[in-house]
């Protein structure tokens, strides 16, 4: 699991500069389940943060661009290649539709402030979105909920939200220590009420001389200024410096004007157990189970709450009881809600139809399956990969995209394109897969993948990609491009190369060997006797079926070198030398007749990578030679595939084998029964389930 956290751009994730938003974070990230697993993104030019997972997006303030908008385009860049199971963005309405559709993790939005007054919140057309892109949402009260319900039936969104309360650090508190201190902690604006607050405070020090008044807080918009000698103004301090302080103070006052959402430093005076003075504005109301309510809203009536807590202390020390012994919004308390809905949205999604390796899933797979070409290409990994997936007892639909393509053309549709990704969302829609499997599937849009996903919030998206990834290769830039293009979309992507042997990175991907299949690969060789020793094809003119005028392949330089050097070994050759490839049945009826066979790629050796042809040749019992650099040394030993280093060493190897029949045909038996046994189609489509869900296996190849 990874969950990244965002907060709101300036909002200082700092010991001495943090605002309640982040003290709220930071705090329920300690008591977290899943602490190991959270990130915490947001800017400041300062250090100290408040935990150790904190990532700062540094961007360059310009006045001619927003920087709102580039620290969320970089908060989007450095989750890309590591796409977050769950997103939680911190009152930040607005950002939820950009991340939803760039990364396609589920969101979880927080609301601290009222909606209705929030950009990306304000109408009921927002809300409504809001509804539909987010996993669950968080109000930070129940008043701040009823803000956003306020002209949307909540009953039809009841597994959607849940009431978060903002929480503190449970301290032991001994009432009979209190001093004679009232606070206010806040803003020191009108909007707090800090005007009025300051009013009454000073006909209270001066009535009660022993008594002490300590306000913690700034405003430099808005400036109020009263002095006393028995009153102590801070600035803005750290959360541990107020905490500190309500533990020694009686009386504490939160006055405001303004429809607070919630109110933390009422929260925090009652877990302290100071008799907290409010009004009834906003989620004030909800901070504490015993409120000592100033219905009217001047001076005089604050006075009065004040002098009566004074005057009488058996009735102060009870409401400082009442505060203190009832308070449960402690961080682990918080903390525990917040992880049972993670908790219930990353199972949910893994496995809300309780995928396990006995599950049988429905199954969509797109891949190109050669019907228009009568049967010739019939012999394909797509073809291989599908009946594994039958044969594990899984409902399979094969969609042969490039078929529906070249039906499909017209005027409107030149391409085929619109016509496929439309037939593959109502096929989706209709038959609600559990995985939609693509295997070089070029013309299904990435957009298309992501909506549907965003729609089937349940069904995994995959991709398997054959064809060549190295910088050493063919078709380096294009093939990087096509496999990269559904990328972000896809839950897991699987590749014939070693991951770890590409310059460039792709998202959750798995090397996969090139599956041999029984009921295609069914010839044993090593049983037969051969009237050719060595066979070797390429596949020239795949669409045509012929040899294409003018192609000259770097394997028919190799090949004849080879049989300059092989004198009395018999090649049976095709796709080169003006010999027309062969096809189909007839590519197993040649294929009968050699002993062994070269398995030799397009490009420079790569780590494990082989072209699909490996399947074929060791598949039917063939005595395969391979490269050393491809390090298939790492699956197969020298008793069962043979490996050489160059052309020379080749040569001998071949000339060796094929004098000595007893042993090539030991050989070949071993490297048929592994590769039957641990690259069979049946295991690699298992395969293919088991990573894209999360499911504990362990393969021969990994």
């Amino acid at each position: 699991m990874k969950i990244s956290i965002l907060l709101p751009y300036k909002e200082d994730y700092t010991q001495k500069y943090s605002g309640a938003v982040s003290i709220h974070v930071s705090n329920l990230f300690k008591h977290s389940y899943y602490k190991r697993y959270s990130y915490v993104y947001g800017n400041t030019k300062r250090k100290q943060f408040l935990s150790k997972n904190f990532i700062n997006i540094k961007i360059n303030s310009n006045i001619l661009s927003s920087n709102n908008r580039k620290y969320l385009a970089k908060f989007i860049n450095l989750n890309i290649n590591n796409i977050p199971d769950i997103i939680e963005i911190h009152n930040r309405p607005s950002y939820v539709e950009t991340i939803k559709k760039k990364l396609n993790s589920r969101i979880i939005l927080y609301f601290h402030n009222n909606p209705l007054t929030i950009s990306g919140s304000k109408n009921r057309s927002d809300r409504l979105k809001i509804l539909d892109d987010c996993e669950h949402i968080f109000f930070n009260s129940l008043w701040t909920k009823n803000q956003f319900f306020k002209d949307i039936n909540q009953s039809n969104y009841l597994n959607k939200f849940s009431i978060c309360y903002q929480s503190t650090k449970r301290r032991k508190i001994d009432i009979s220590k209190k001093e004679k201190i009232i606070t206010f902690v806040g803003k020191l604006n009108s909007a707090k009420g800090y005007d009025i607050f300051g009013q009454s405070v000073i006909k209270i020090l001066n009535k009660y001389k022993d008594w002490k008044c300590i306000v913690v807080g700034d405003e430099p918009r808005e400036k109020h200024f009263f002095q006393h000698k028995n009153l102590k103004v801070y600035n803005f301090k750290e959360n541990n410096f107020v905490l500190d302080l309500l533990k020694k103070a009686s009386i504490s006052v939160a006055c405001s004007r303004w429809e607070e959402p919630f109110g933390r430093s009422s929260l925090e005076a009652c877990s302290m157990g100071c008799a907290t003075i409010i009004t009834d504005r906003g989620g004030l109301l909800e901070t504490t189970r015993h409120p000592i309510i100033l219905k009217n809203l001047d001076s005089a009536s604050l006075f009065k709450k004040i002098e009566e807590l004074i005057i009488n202390k058996k009735y102060r020390v009870h409401m400082q009881k009442l505060n203190y012994n009832s308070f449960f919004l402690s961080h682990q308390y918080v903390s525990k809600i917040i992880d049972n809905i993670r908790k219930k949205i990353f199972f949910n999604n893994v496995s809300k139809f309780n995928i396990n390796k006995k599950s049988k899933l429905k199954i969509i797979h797109v891949t190109n399956f050669n019907y228009r070409y009568h049967g010739r290409l019939q012999y394909n990994t797509g073809i291989r990969i599908n009946n594994g997936f039958i044969r594990q007892g899984h409902n399979v639909l094969s969609l042969s995209d490039r078929d529906l393509i070249s039906f499909s053309k017209s005027i409107r549709d030149p391409s085929g394109g619109n016509y496929l990704n439309n037939l593959i969302s109502k096929t989706v829609d209709n038959f609600k897969p559990n995985l939609l499997v693509l295997g070089h599937a070029d013309k299904v849009s990435s957009d298309n993948l992501q909506n549907l996903k965003n729609k089937h919030k349940n069904m995994r998206v995959t991709q398997w990609f054959l064809d060549p990834l190295s910088k050493k290769g063919p078709d380096y830039v294009k093939n990087k491009d096509r496999i990269l293009n559904k990328n972000k979309a896809c839950d897991s992507s699987f590749i014939t190369t070693d991951p770890k042997a590409l310059d460039f990175k792709i998202k959750n991907v798995f090397y996969m060997p090139n599956p041999c299949d029984k009921s295609i690969d069914h010839l044993e060789n090593f049983n037969d006797t051969q009237i050719y020793d060595i066979f070797y094809a390429i596949s020239h003119g795949v669409h045509s079926g012929i040899l294409r005028p003018g192609k000259l392949d770097e394997r028919e330089i190799f090949i004849k070198n080879l049989m300059k050097k092989c004198k009395g070994i018999k090649f049976d050759t095709y796709g080169m030398f003006g010999r027309q490839p062969v096809w189909g049945n007839d590519f197993l009826n040649q294929i009968s007749n050699s002993k062994m066979s070269l398995n030799l790629s397009r490009g420079q050796p790569v780590k494990y990578y082989s072209s699909d042809r490996i399947a074929q040749l060791m598949g039917n019992g063939l005595l395969t030679f391979i490269d050393k650099r491809t390090q298939f040394s790492d699956f197969f030993n020298d008793k069962e595939m043979v490996f050489y280093k160059n052309v020379d060493e080749l040569s001998e190897k071949i000339k060796k084998y094929s004098r000595d029949d007893k042993e090539r045909k030991i050989v070949a038996k071993n490297g048929h029964t592994k590769y039957h046994k641990f690259f069979n189609s049946d295991v690699v489509a298992q395969f293919i389930i088991n990573r894209t869900f999360g499911l504990n296996s362990k393969n021969y190849w990994e």
